[in-house]
């Protein structure tokens, strides 16, 4: 009987305890010295797979052109923007860098490139400005020289004088396949610090799938010109299967886009994977074969024939040779989220290069002195534009 009657004063206690403990507001069960409310353990987050859609831009975009930064550049090409203020502009054919006050338009030449051999789309190309540039000063530059296609990091003095500026070069890579075509070009340093370069199959079309070769592919490298730690292959190549890489650009999302010239049939705009196979020689554009990575999307070359591409806004903004317009491919992740536009057709010609200036701006550069434009077309200028 009197164990009876202690378990049932040990159950009420408990009960008692349990509905002090389950408190509605989250606080104290009783503001003085009883047990603490215990909260729930999180829920977990849910997986990438259910998350809601990313946003997508609108998809009916707008370009405005601001203005003519400046004008009277002979075969520019690759476009790099100083952090204290000004462009650099490198000169295909001249292998010379000049820097542009983007407020007055004045052009100084800074100096030439040592071992620069220009000829058909070879010569001087693509430039970046060193991850550390606050502090080292370093530019770098993908050339065609004699033998090949290399890359030279050169310290940029503002100090001295004009024709004098740049230090004597440091080739980080040399090796890379040239011709007379196709000798890709364009360079751009990553959300990871790291350097990709885009390459060309030179009309040898079997390099392009051979992981051997640094022909036809996108590399990635140390800003010493080492294999970046991680690459796909332990090597310096991290996709391949391209036929002529010419635009390279990150996403909000660090994720990489690339422009590439097709054959006769199809232009690509690709998201690029490490370690993926885009397909040239045995694929121009889409295919339904799965060992192949398939672009975002394809034009015709005579509407596209890709250089430079940018990313603003939501969309990668592509500059055509051959097409003479600047597309607008709107994203949502890694997919087109509507179809892309053309914009500014006919206009200023062919288009090489086009290059962020933060926000809702962009800096475009023009290809009419490369021997393919206009006869009697005139000469080339940087416009800036506004974009939506």
């Amino acid at each position: 009987m009197q164990r009876r009657a202690v378990t049932a004063v040990l159950a009420a206690a408990t009960l008692l305890l349990a509905a002090g403990c389950s408190s509605d507001d989250g606080g104290s069960s009783d503001g003085g010295g009883g047990m603490p409310w215990v909260s729930p353990k999180p829920a977990t987050s849910p997986p990438a797979s259910e998350r809601a859609a990313e946003e997508a831009p609108p998809a009916k975009g707008s370009v405005k052109v601001v203005r003519t930064v400046t004008e009277g550049l002979k075969t520019p090409w690759g476009l790099a923007a100083l952090p204290e203020g000004g462009l650099l502009v490198s000169s295909r054919d001249e292998g010379t860098i000049t820097l542009v006050d983007e407020k007055t338009g004045k052009k100084t030449e800074v100096g030439s490139v040592p071992g620069v051999a220009p000829g058909g789309e070879g010569g001087l190309m693509g430039l970046a400005l060193s991850p550390t540039y606050a502090s080292d000063h370093m530019v770098y530059a993908y050339f065609t020289s004699d033998s090949d296609n290399r890359i030279v990091r050169m310290q940029y003095d503002a100090k001295r004088p004009a024709g004098e500026r740049l230090g004597a070069p440091d080739t980080v890579f040399r090796g890379i396949p040239k011709g007379t075509n196709h000798n890709g070009g364009r360079i751009a340093f990553g959300p990871d610090k790291m350097l990709y370069v885009g390459t060309g199959e030179t009309y040898v079309t079997e390099l392009a799938q051979d992981k051997k070769s640094t022909g036809g592919k996108i590399l990635r490298l140390t800003p010493e010109g080492e294999p970046a730690p991680g690459n796909p292959f332990d090597s310096p190549v991290y996709s391949y299967g391209h036929r002529n890489v010419q635009g390279l650009a990150w996403d909000s999302k660090q994720r990489l886009f690339a422009s590439e010239f097709g054959q006769d049939t199809w232009d690509e705009l690709n998201h690029i994977k490490p370690g993926g196979n885009y397909g040239w020689p045995d694929v121009e554009g889409k295919s339904d074969d799965a060992k192949y990575e398939s672009p975002i999307d394809q034009w015709s070359t005579d509407e596209a024939s890709p250089s430079g591409i940018a990313y603003a806004e939501g969309s990668v903004w592509m500059a055509g040779l051959r097409g003479k317009r600047l597309w607008r491919i709107p994203l949502r992740g890694t997919e087109e989220s509507a179809k892309p536009q053309a914009f500014l057709a006919e206009k200023y010609g062919r288009l090489r290069t086009v290059v962020s200036a933060g926000g809702d701006k962009l800096w475009l550069v023009t290809s009419e002195t490369d021997g393919r434009g206009t006869p009697g077309g005139g000469d080339d200028r940087i416009l800036e534009l506004q974009v939506k």
